[in-house]
C-alpha cells in the first residue's frame, strides 16, 4: 500500500480553483461531483468538447468562442477544439494594466528588478510598434537568444501580439546548435543579449552573433539587449543588416494596444526535440489549444490564483519557460531566476522563494537530489510562510525526494510532480489538490485526458509497467513539424508504436491509488534477458551514496543480450574501490531487485547532457556500442562523449 504523505484541508480544498470549477460545472449541467478528483476527470474525458468550452468560460479566456466545440477527425491529430473560436495569446497574458507587481527578475549576483502591470503593457505597446516599423507581420518568425529576463517576456508578448511566431535558444547552447535550430525556420528577427553569467563567469553573447547572421541570412534585423544591472554599452557588431539597441526601441512611442484576434488553431511558438539521433525537430504549438492547457493546468492542477507569486526554475531553451510566462494569464505575477542555481549557495532558489514570498515553486528532480546530498540536514530552514504548492520536473523524483521535501523543506505542502513533454508543452499526468500525495506517485492524469498505460500489444496495464500513451485528442497536441511534408515526422513520432493512439514515449506504471511512476524514457528502458527494467530504479538507489555526485545508467549489447552498464562521477575526496561498487550492487540488488545489478561499474569525469541539464543515456549507449551520434550539438559537452569510446572495462 502506498504511503500517504499529505493532503489538503477542507479549507484548502474549498478555497482552490479546482473547487470553484466543480460549483460552476455543476450549476451550469446540473452535474454533481461531490469534490471527487475521480468523477470530474471522468466526465472530462467523457465529454472532453464540453469541458475545453466550459473551462475557455471558467477561465475567462479573452476572445470569441465559437459555438462548434470540435471538429472531428478519424485521425487524431487532425480533431480541432473550437474550431472557430478567435483570441490573442498576448492579449491574454497582459490580464491586468494597474501597478502591481507582473515581473520579477534576479540574478545569481543577486541584482533584482521588476516591472508593474502598467510598465509591461506600456513595453509591450513600445516593442510592437517597433516591430511593427520594420515590416513585421502575422507569421512572421522572431527569435531569442537570451538568457531568463524581463526583456525576453516582453519580446515575446509582443511577437505573439503581433501574431508573429516565437521562437528561442537560451544562451548556453553554442553557435552550431541555435544555427541548426532556427535556420530551419527562417526568422527575420534575432533579439540578442550582449552577455550573461553563470556561476560567476561572464560569458560574451556578442562575438557569436556575426556567424549566426552569416548562416541564417534571412535575418535582416538584429536586437541587441544589454544584461540588466550592467553597465550598459553598445558594442559594434560587424555585421551588414540593420541591428538598433533595447533602450531605442523603448524610446518607441506608446499607444493603446490594439489586439487583433487570431484563428484558435494560429500558430503561437515553435519548440526543439533535444534528442541526439539527428536534427532537432521543430514542433509548431498553436495558440488557444497551448492557452487553454495552461490555464487548465495553472488553475485547476496547481491551484494558481490572482496575486500569486509564480517561481519556477528555467531557461529560455526549455518548454517549461512557455509554461511558466503564461501564468501572467491567470493574473499571477512570474519570478524569474538567471544563473546558477547553487552560486555561492546549495539552496539559493530557497533563499528566493523565502524572500520573495513565492506560494508556487517549480524545481527539477535533479535539484532536490542535490539538495539531499549538500543539505541533507537543512530542517525547515526557510519559513516558506506563503508557500503552499512545490512541483518537480525534469526527470522522475525519488522516494527519498519526496521524503527529503516534507522532512527538511516544508510539512505542509502540495508536493505535484508532473511528466509531460515539449512535444505537448504541457503535462500528461500532474497533481490536483482533492487528492493525497502518496510516497513516490504523480497524483493522476490530468484533466480531459484519457491517459493509460499499454503493454506493447497494447493492452491497458495496471500495477504494471508499459508505454505512457494518451487515447483521446487534446487542444496542445502539437500543430505540425515544421517543413515537415505529408506530417510524415509527425506521425512517426507520436503513432508509429499504436495506431492512432498518442505514444509518448515514457515507461511508466499507473497504481491502484490511481497515481502514476514514471521510470525514465521508454527509449532508454534497460533489457537484459529480454525484462524491461526502469533506470529510475537504479538511479534512486545509487544516489543514497555519498561518494557518488552522478551516474548514467545504459544497456550495452554483450553476448547476445543486453548487460546494464553504471557509469558514476565520484565526489571529491572519493575513489572507486571494489568496497565501493559491492556496496552499490548490494544497495541495488536489495532494494531494486537481482534483475537491476549492473555488470559493470566505471568511474568517469562527466556526463553528457543537453541544454536543459538532462542526461543522455542513448548518447552514452550509441558511443559505447560504436555508433555515430548525429546530433552532438544538442549535447551542452559532446567532447565528454571522447571518455566513453574504447573502454578496457567494457571489453570483457
Amino acid at each position: 500500500m502506498s504511503l500517504k504523505l499529505w493532503e489538503a484541508s477542507k479549507k484548502t480544498k474549498k478555497n482552490s480553483e479546482l473547487f470553484a470549477f466543480e460549483k460552476f460545472v455543476s450549476k451550469r449541467l446540473k452535474k454533481k461531483f461531490y469534490n471527487n478528483y475521480n468523477k470530474i476527470h471522468k466526465w472530462s474525458v467523457k465529454s472532453s468538447q464540453d469541458f475545453w468550452s466550459i473551462f475557455w468560460d471558467f477561465s475567462k479566456i479573452k476572445g470569441v468562442k465559437s459555438k462548434q466545440k470540435i471538429q472531428k477527425s478519424k485521425t487524431f491529430y487532425k480533431n480541432i477544439f473550437l474550431p472557430k473560436s478567435k483570441l490573442n495569446f498576448g492579449e491574454n497574458l497582459l490580464s491586468k494594466n494597474n501597478k502591481d507587481k507582473a515581473v520579477t527578475f534576479i540574478s545569481e549576483n543577486g541584482f533584482r528588478e521588476t516591472r508593474n502591470w502598467n510598465d509591461l503593457n506600456q513595453n509591450v505597446s513600445k516593442i510592437m510598434k517597433f516591430l511593427k516599423n520594420i515590416k513585421i507581420k502575422k507569421k512572421d518568425r522572431i527569435v531569442a537568444y537570451m538568457p531568463n529576463t524581463i526583456e525576453t517576456v516582453e519580446a515575446f508578448i509582443s511577437s505573439v501580439s503581433l501574431g508573429a511566431i516565437w521562437s528561442s535558444c537560451s544562451p548556453d547552447f553554442g553557435t552550431k546548435g541555435v544555427v541548426e535550430r532556427f535556420s530551419q525556420i527562417h526568422p527575420k528577427v534575432l533579439f540578442v543579449a550582449n552577455e550573461y553569467f553563470y556561476n560567476g563567469k561572464q560569458i560574451d553573447i556578442l562575438e557569436r552573433v556575426p556567424e549566426i547572421i552569416q548562416k541564417i541570412p534571412s535575418i535582416k534585423h538584429v536586437v541587441i539587449i544589454n544584461y540588466p544591472g550592467q553597465k550598459k554599452t553598445k558594442k559594434i557588431l560587424n555585421i551588414k543588416i540593420k541591428v538598433s539597441y533595447w533602450s531605442e526601441v523603448l524610446e518607441t512611442n506608446s499607444s493603446n494596444i490594439i489586439f487583433q484576434k487570431f484563428n484558435f488553431e494560429h500558430e503561437l511558438a515553435i519548440l526543439y526535440s533535444s534528442g541526439t539521433t539527428g536534427k532537432p525537430k521543430c514542433i509548431c504549438h498553436r495558440s488557444g489549444g497551448v492557452l487553454l492547457q495552461h490555464k487548465k493546468e495553472h488553475q485547476l492542477h496547481c491551484d494558481i490564483k490572482e496575486g500569486d507569486n509564480v517561481f519556477y526554475f528555467t531557461t529560455c531553451g526549455w518548454m517549461m519557460w512557455n509554461w511558466l510566462i503564461t501564468a501572467l494569464a491567470s493574473k499571477a505575477s512570474v519570478v524569474l531566476f538567471d544563473g546558477s542555481p547553487m552560486y555561492k549557495s546549495e539552496d539559493l532558489l530557497l533563499k528566493i522563494a523565502n524572500k520573495e514570498k513565492i506560494t508556487f515553486l517549480g524545481i527539477s528532480a535533479k535539484y532536490i537530489d542535490a539538495l539531499r546530498k549538500f543539505l541533507p540536514d537543512l530542517n525547515y530552514k526557510y519559513k516558506l510562510s506563503k508557500l503552499r504548492t512545490i512541483c518537480s520536473t525534469g526527470s522522475p523524483l525519488s522516494k527519498d525526494g519526496f521524503h527529503y521535501i516534507y522532512k527538511r523543506i516544508k510539512k505542509n505542502i502540495h508536493l505535484a510532480s508532473i511528466s509531460g513533454g515539449t512535444d505537448i508543452v504541457s503535462c500528461f499526468v500532474l497533481g490536483n489538490v482533492y487528492q493525497p500525495v502518496h510516497l513516490g506517485e504523480i497524483q493522476n492524469k490530468g484533466l480531459a485526458l484519457d491517459v493509460k498505460v499499454f503493454s506493447d500489444k497494447g493492452k491497458s496495464l495496471r500495477n504494471s509497467k508499459g508505454e505512457l500513451v494518451c487515447v483521446n485528442p487534446f487542444p496542445s497536441m502539437p500543430l505540425k513539424f515544421w517543413n515537415d511534408k505529408n506530417n510524415t515526422k509527425y506521425e512517426k513520432a507520436y503513432f508509429k508504436k499504436f495506431k492512432n493512439i498518442w505514444h509518448h514515449g515514457d515507461y511508466a506504471e499507473v497504481k491502484n491509488t490511481n497515481g502514476f511512476i514514471i521510470y525514465g524514457r521508454s527509449d532508454t528502458t534497460l533489457n537484459p534477458g529480454g525484462v524491461r527494467l526502469g533506470t529510475a530504479e537504479i538511479y534512486s538507489e545509487v544516489e543514497k551514496f555519498i561518494e557518488v555526485k552522478e551516474s548514467i545508467v545504459v544497456g550495452q549489447s554483450w553476448d547476445n543480450d543486453i548487460r546494464i552498464v553504471l557509469f558514476i562521477i565520484l565526489n571529491k575526496n572519493h575513489n572507486i574501490s571494489d568496497n565501493l561498487i559491492k556496496k552499490i550492487k548490494q544497495q541495488i540488488r536489495e532494494n531494486a531487485s537481482p534483475r537491476h545489478v549492473p555488470s559493470k561499474i566505471i568511474a568517469v569525469k562527466d556526463i553528457p547532457r543537453t541544454k536543459s541539464g538532462k542526461i543522455v543515456e542513448l548518447a552514452v549507449k550509441s558511443t559505447i556500442e560504436g555508433n555515430k551520434i548525429k546530433n552532438r550539438e544538442a549535447l551542452i559537452n559532446p567532447e565528454i562523449l571522447e571518455d566513453y569510446k574504447n573502454l578496457k572495462e567494457l571489453n570483457y
